[in-house]
């Protein structure tokens, strides 16, 4: 049948929050500190995710990867957040990739590959950026197979119940 890529909906949002929550605790061990992973709460995320996703302002769209009936993945996509590191605006002349998952059990599926291709497809500007944890080799191998590579800016992320600040590289991929 092969992946299907769509618009999330209502209904997947307690299954991407499973699995947003099952690929921290996967990729991020070791990284991020136990004490966070084990205190992610999917009801939690969940609620979240359904808040965001009814923001009919909001400048972020959400994809989902599907297996037949199962969610395996998600992509969060838009203008870019400058303002986090600066104070300014929405960049909306720089995509961004704002978050990319994909359950433990499907990774190397091509779930990611489908989502994050359609991610890139649906950003028009020239300029696609996204941050990834320094550590997180895996990942930032997969963001280099599809062009986005480390440009120089670091960051520190804190993860929200934490105190640790953890290195973060930023990825950028120039195109035309």
């Amino acid at each position: 049948m092969g992946i299907i890529v769509r618009a999330e909906t209502a209904a997947d949002c307690a299954a991407v929050a499973a699995l947003h929550i099952q690929a921290w605790q996967v990729a991020y061990a070791g990284i991020v500190p136990d004490h966070v992973l084990t205190a992610l709460d999917v009801s939690g995320r969940t609620a979240w995710r359904l808040e965001r996703l009814a923001d009919p302002d909001s400048p972020f769209r959400n994809l989902v990867a599907l297996d037949g009936d199962t969610v395996t993945g998600f992509v969060c996509h838009g203008p870019y957040r400058a303002q986090e590191l600066d104070g300014s605006p929405l960049q909306p002349e720089y995509g961004e990739i704002l978050a990319i998952y994909v359950h433990p059990d499907r990774w190397g599926t091509g779930a990611g590959d489908a989502l994050l291709l359609a991610a890139l497809d649906a950003l028009p500007q020239p300029e696609v950026r996204l941050w990834a944890l320094a550590d997180n080799h895996r990942a930032l191998r997969f963001y280099a197979r599809h062009g986005l590579h480390p440009d120089g800016l670091r960051a520190t992320y804190r993860p929200t119940g934490s105190d640790v600040d953890i290195p973060e590289l930023r990825c950028t991929l120039r195109r035309g």
